[in-house]
């Protein structure tokens, strides 16, 4: 299979060969994998046992794919990955918004999966054959894992969609397997020694939904045009479209994460998961185990890093895709160490999903708003001006930058994290939400209200605010600019 040439340029119409069946199988198949089963312990390891823990992400996940789903109809139009697309808001140049918080969403979620499926893989490997369970070994298995999953985001979006279909067939197998495997220990309490972790019952019941739930959806409001923009609106419409993602979403979501939570009250999983996780499992489960914490993680890990790789190649338009996909990668490893060393899972991981939550959400709210108001129809020329390293077309704006759209995500982010509560960090807008966690709910709103205001008096937005300058100009060598043809 040849390595994938496009980056973050115009996929033309003839190579957009996928259709929703493929989008259920990349949203299902990635997903399975211990980075997001690892969600479904954290409602556990706050004080909550099953039923509370399973309300908590079953709403908190459809409240966040009614957001993020319609996302994915912004690249069925425009033919180019969501970081690309919102120049169309944001202004060729302050797409790198986009692409900013793309990245840094798709490499924490990298981290995690390398770093809980590396973990897991040493535990059982302790269990099968007596590896030493020491820093050691699993400084190797995360590097073993990143190089695999640096080999299939570099090949690209077709063999990773191949990967996928795979992976959605052997993971639910897998899965199933583990739900007889830990059976007979399971209980509906929550652990252990784990009271709420804000103190009460709703405030913790919040916390899980956000911080397990809601963040689910939320980290695919960057990748969901990774794939869409491979369909062609010419053979799929936008209602099987969005139908598709819906479904995709949600079972590629709940069922991971609820075998997590379902897993983690087996294995009395409190202040930590991997460990339980192996402890409890019976011997006849540490194969299929080990193989779900490998295959698994290659296949969730590659779809992020190929994200990661197309957010750099836009902000750094003279890489290449493969280049800036083994650049984060590094980066990504360097994460994993950090986070296996240097920190507490349960802090780590819910401080990183509120942050990134709180600055995503007005980004993902200003670009629907552009979405509705120009009836999905978009200039994908226009779009390409910043990779092109051209100026002007209809998204240049002032200096290729949308200054009320930049404005108002900025606000939105800012509430965001005045709002966010976690045990690392509470910001000050929690003495008057009476300590809930509000920030997806205050972000989004601030932002896309901020927006809504600033650009009211311009209905077509794309064609407000802009610069007298219409014509796009290439700066450079004809032969610089057709060289972003290919990644």
């Amino acid at each position: 299979m040849p390595i994938e040439q496009r980056g973050v340029d115009t996929i033309p119409d003839e190579e957009r060969t996928s259709g929703p069946r493929d989008l259920v199988s990349i949203l299902l198949g990635s997903n399975l994998c211990l980075g997001v089963i690892v969600f479904g312990w954290l409602p556990p390891s706050f004080g909550l046992g099953l039923w509370p823990s399973v309300t908590s992400i079953v709403v908190g996940t459809l409240v966040g794919i009614l957001v993020t789903a319609p996302l994915a109809l912004i690249s069925l139009r425009t033919a180019t990955n969501l970081s690309t697309s919102s120049g169309a808001q944001f202004g060729v140049r302050g797409r790198l918004v986009g692409s900013v918080v793309g990245l840094l969403l798709s490499l924490g979620y990298t981290a995690l999966t390398l770093w809980i499926g590396g973990d897991v893989m040493v535990g059982t490997l302790s269990r099968l054959v007596g590896l030493p369970n020491s820093g050691a070994s699993r400084a190797v298995m995360y590097t073993l894992l990143a190089v695999c999953t640096v080999v299939a985001a570099v090949y690209g979006y077709r063999l990773l969609l191949r990967l996928s279909k795979v992976l959605s067939i052997g993971m639910i197998a897998l899965l199933a397997l583990g739900v007889l495997a830990y059976a007979g220990d399971f209980t509906t309490a929550a652990p252990p020694d784990t009271p709420y972790l804000l103190g009460s019952f709703w405030s913790t019941w919040l916390l899980a939904a956000v911080a397990a739930g809601l963040s689910g959806p939320v980290a695919f409001i960057t990748l969901l045009g990774d794939y869409t923009r491979y369909i062609s609106p010419r053979r799929h419409t936008s209602r099987k479209v969005f139908w598709a993602t819906c479904l995709g979403l949600l079972l590629g979501l709940l069922v991971p994460q609820l075998f997590g939570t379902y897993t983690a009250l087996a294995a009395r999983a409190g202040l930590d998961y991997a460990g339980p996780l192996v402890d409890a499992a019976p011997f006849w489960y540490l194969a299929p185990l080990l193989l779900a914490a490998s295959a698994g993680s290659v296949g969730n890990a590659g779809l992020m890093l190929y994200s990661m790789g197309l957010d750099l190649d836009a902000i750094l338009p003279k890489t290449t895709r493969t280049r800036a996909t083994v650049i984060v990668a590094v980066v990504a490893t360097v994460f994993v160490f950090l986070g296996s060393f240097a920190w507490d899972a349960q802090s780590a991981m819910t401080s990183f999903v509120l942050l990134l939550t709180a600055i995503g959400t007005p980004w993902a709210v200003i670009s629907l708003i552009g979405y509705v108001r120009c009836g999905g129809q978009y200039d994908p020329e226009a779009l390409q001006v910043f990779n092109n390293r051209a100026r002007g077309g209809i998204y240049w704006y002032r200096a290729g930058w949308n200054v009320s759209a930049t404005v108002s995500w900025a606000l939105g982010a800012a509430v965001g994290l005045a709002a966010v509560s976690t045990t690392l960090y509470e910001g000050p807008l929690l003495a008057l939400t009476g300590g809930v966690d509000c920030s997806f709910i205050l972000s989004g709103l601030v932002g896309g209200i901020a927006y809504a205001a600033l650009t009211v008096k311009g209905r077509a937005d794309a064609r407000t605010d802009v610069e007298p300058v219409v014509e796009v100009r290439t700066v450079g060598s004809p032969a610089e600019s057709d060289s972003r043809s290919l990644a």
